[in-house]
């Protein structure tokens, strides 16, 4: 569910559980793209049939092919009305506790951490999880900083 504020609410937004996404399969075609964009085409992420006798028995997506998915997944949860420019800002710590096998699907939580007042806006520090349904540990674990400009 979407939580929808204005910018100049941004500020009460400190502590806030934002919920978590609905769900998306990552798909092969997914992680084939991001393996023409990155190239990166190591056998593990790229061919199904030598995966399947791997390490994880199927192929599985990239680290930052799951941690790009924070962008869509973000827009899922916050809007903020009346701001001139969204910026994402960076990651401040990203770790990768276990694999997102192809054809799996993964949705995000995330927390607002901390809300400060920068030069000509807000920046907000949210502690993101990207989960696997049916799995015992995340796919990542970030804390993004994102900023916005009124």
């Amino acid at each position: 569910m979407t939580t929808t504020i204005a910018y100049d609410q941004l500020a009460d937004l400190a502590g806030a559980d934002l919920g978590h996404t609905a769900y998306r399969t990552v798909t092969q075609g997914q992680v084939n793209l991001f393996a023409d964009a990155t190239d990166d085409h190591q056998w593990i992420h790229v061919d199904p049939e030598r995966a399947r006798s791997g390490p994880f028995g199927a192929p599985i997506a990239h680290g930052f092919l799951t941690l790009s998915l924070a962008v869509p997944l973000w827009t899922e949860l916050l809007e903020v009305k009346g701001v001139s420019t969204k910026l994402n800002y960076g990651l401040d710590r990203v770790r990768f506790p276990a694999p997102v096998m192809v054809g799996s699907r993964v949705r995000m939580r995330a927390t607002v951490v901390e809300v400060t007042e920068v030069r000509g806006g807000y920046q907000l520090a949210v502690d993101q999880t990207i989960e696997i349904e049916g799995g015992t540990k995340p796919a990542v674990v970030a804390r993004g900083l994102y900023r916005f400009h009124a």
